[in-house]
């Protein structure tokens, strides 16, 4: 099975994220799904280095989710074989007075990746269609007309020539309490750790709508969206490895043409010595 056929959000879908299953694992087991991430990660790394060497081209990948999901995890595990030459990965919080100044796109625009690179987003645009609509940071007649805007801007995106990635790692309410509460006995995940993480989970139906809405108004032909099951890590892993793989082969990013032939390049040494 085509794993990011199976959790693609099909452009014109109505979505309610309770009928997707966080703990979807499609009857693979962990072995499995740890060799082929494995597999997936080394290729991944080869297919960058030549994104990189073709430098025509660019790939963006959006991270969406609940605090604890694992958007940190999945950049160290599905990127683990990648040049960091080449690679980038921004983390959107919240705006600066500076950002606040300039439209809401104007700091992610800032942000999107140079021809040849890799651009990670933790977090993204889609926080001003999230946290200020359930947090009521902006009115609904404004948060309300940003869906069409940020379509629009990663339309322009696509046609520049660079490829968008979205994911939204769906985890289960019951493990992210999970998660959460290994953040305050694990002294190396205490750090991690912020009060606003519990008062987040008391709006968690809120959130949940929120999401719906950007899945079904967001996931575009040229931009769509995939849900993840995330509540297995390994699988969540896996399936993400796989949609990046997948995406760069279909790219199939080309080497340049050789500057100089390597017998003229002999002889230039040659002269050199």
């Amino acid at each position: 099975m085509d794993v990011s056929k199976r959790f693609l959000v099909k452009p014109g879908s109505k979505i309610k994220l309770g009928e997707w299953d966080p703990g979807e694992t499609l009857g693979m087991d962990r072995a499995e799904a740890e060799r082929r991430l494995d597999e997936n990660a080394e290729a991944i790394g080869r297919l960058q280095y030549r994104l990189y060497a073709e430098h025509t081209r660019s790939l963006l990948i959006i991270l969406q989710g609940m605090d604890a999901a694992g958007k940190d995890s999945t950049v160290r595990h599905v990127l683990r074989y990648v040049n960091p030459q080449g690679v980038l990965v921004t983390s959107f919080k919240k705006p600066t007075d500076n950002e606040l100044a300039h439209d809401f796109l104007w700091r992610i625009h800032r942000q999107t990746p140079r021809k040849g690179h890799i651009r990670v987003f933790n977090r993204s645009q889609y926080e001003d269609v999230l946290v200020v609509r359930v947090e009521s940071l902006v009115p609904e007649d404004v948060w309300s007309k940003r869906y069409d805007l940020i379509n629009a801007f990663e339309k322009n995106l696509v046609e520049g020539g660079t490829t968008i990635i979205k994911i939204y790692l769906n985890i289960s309410e019951q493990r992210q309490r999970e998660k959460l509460m290994r953040r305050l006995t694990d002294p190396d995940r205490a750090w991690k750790f912020e009060a606003a993480d519990f008062e987040t989970r008391k709006k968690w139906p809120a959130y949940m709508k929120a999401y719906d809405d950007v899945l079904e108004k967001c996931s575009t032909e040229h931009a769509a969206w995939h849900i993840v099951p995330t509540d297995k890590k390994w699988f969540r892993l896996f399936v993400i490895s796989q949609i990046v793989r997948g995406t760069l082969e279909r790219l199939n990013p080309r080497l340049p043409p050789l500057k100089i032939e390597p017998e003229a390049a002999m002889r230039l040494l040659d002269g050199i010595d």
